[in-house]
């Protein structure tokens, strides 16, 4: 998304200090950003910040604009509008068409999506005309973020904060992405499964869920609805997806089975544990012997059960290996009677468990094979879903 043109709009509330930092992060990612302030946000942060973080001029007068026009320019000429923060003041002009200051009137001129992040005291959030307000945005097409929870500036705790800048900055990718796996529906799997020898003790992986998680989070920016089922990591629950946690194979299996039918894909990331301890002990095992012999069984195995029972839809499975990648995965892709397989060298120390990037090769049932090069886990997980949506159009076009 580097290069594409943001306006940020500012206005009155003590929230404008967090918006230094998503101007920030904007800049970081190679955004062109502008910066529009009311008259009132001034009195919180100088423009001058916003100057400096943008490396463009802030226009906060309607009367000095540096050229003729700029509230059409930057309205008509921008790929999207982000209000953060967005007063009730701002929210009741902008739902009722006044403009009288440059950001009011560069919105009422707008032909870019804009995106309104409220942030006020809670009871004026829940006040019947705000809510009308906002209601009038949502039914225009404005995309409207919910307000966060916690303590207020003003002292009182509840809703009416303004979203953290990465929950914004995630908001502006989704307003921008493809939008072209709208209508899917896609389950994804991702994380380690556990299975308890005792009370405190465990088998599990490595598995960080990193991967699993990154395909979720893409997959819902491009359109898709998404059911996301993890095992126990340390990630935050992605934002907008309805995400089942469970720990142990089985209860992966029960949840797997329970959505599946509903979905047109299912891409099973998670690494989930080939065995089980065969008897669990309801108390702590004591270390009083020389030897503890586990005796393990095997777990179900999901991946070739859904192969089993796969209709049209679209199934795409994992290969975490450390030898003879090609040659075990493609095994893996015949046997559970898979779509296209995801193959990892999980020894290299700059791939796999744990990692932000990866390098995998994608191997499809005709026995294309497609190497993907070095890439961050997200980007690795938008190459997947543009191979998925390939097969789902040539699907259609047969």
């Amino acid at each position: 998304m580097s290069g594409k043109k943001i306006v940020v709009g500012i206005s009155g509330g003590i929230a404008v200090y967090k918006t230094a930092e998503l101007v920030r992060l904007l800049v970081k990612e190679g955004f062109y950003v502008r910066v529009a302030m009311t008259r009132n946000a001034t009195q919180f942060v100088s423009p001058l910040t916003f100057e400096v973080l943008s490396g463009n001029k802030v226009i906060h007068d309607m009367f000095k604009q540096e050229r003729n026009m700029e509230h059409i320019l930057w309205a008509q000429d921008s790929d999207l509008i982000v209000i953060a923060p967005a007063t009730a003041n701002l929210i009741a002009k902008i739902a009722h068409g006044i403009a009288d200051d440059f950001l009011t009137t560069m919105v009422l001129a707008a032909t870019a999506g804009i995106i309104i992040c409220p942030a006020m005291n809670t009871q004026m959030l829940m006040n019947p005309a705000v809510q009308d307000n906002l209601r009038i945005l949502k039914e225009r097409g404005l995309r409207i973020m919910e307000p966060g929870q916690g303590e207020l500036a003003c002292g009182a705790v509840g809703p009416g904060r303004l979203p953290e800048p990465e929950e914004i900055f995630e908001e502006i990718q989704d307003a921008l992405a493809p939008n072209d796996l709208s209508g899917l529906r896609i389950m994804v799997t991702a994380g380690p499964t556990v299975e308890p020898i005792d009370p405190v003790r465990h088998i599990t992986n490595r598995s960080s869920g990193k991967m699993g998680y990154a395909i979720a989070k893409m997959a819902k920016r491009r359109g898709a609805s998404v059911i996301l089922i993890s095992g126990p990591v340390e990630l935050q629950s992605p934002r907008g997806i309805k995400t089942f946690m469970v720990k142990t194979a089985e209860e992966m299996r029960e949840k797997v089975l329970e959505n599946y039918s509903d979905c047109d894909v299912v891409i099973k990331a998670a690494a989930v544990s080939d065995y089980r301890p065969a008897e669990t002990s309801p108390q702590k095992i004591k270390k009083d012997k020389d030897q503890m012999i586990l005796r393990l069984v095997k777990n179900p195995d999901i991946l070739a059960e859904l192969g089993r029972k796969k209709g049209q839809q679209i199934l795409v499975g994992f290969a975490a290996e450390t030898d003879e990648l090609v040659a075990n995965a493609r095994k893996k892709l015949e046997k559970k009677g898979l779509d296209m397989i995801v193959a990892n060298d999980v020894s290299r120390k700059d791939a796999g468990f744990g990692t932000d990037t990866n390098v995998a090769r994608l191997i499809y049932r005709d026995g294309r094979i497609e190497d993907t090069g070095f890439l961050q886990k997200e980007q690795l997980a938008d190459l997947i879903l543009e191979r998925i949506r390939d097969m789902i159009h040539e699907r259609r076009a047969d």
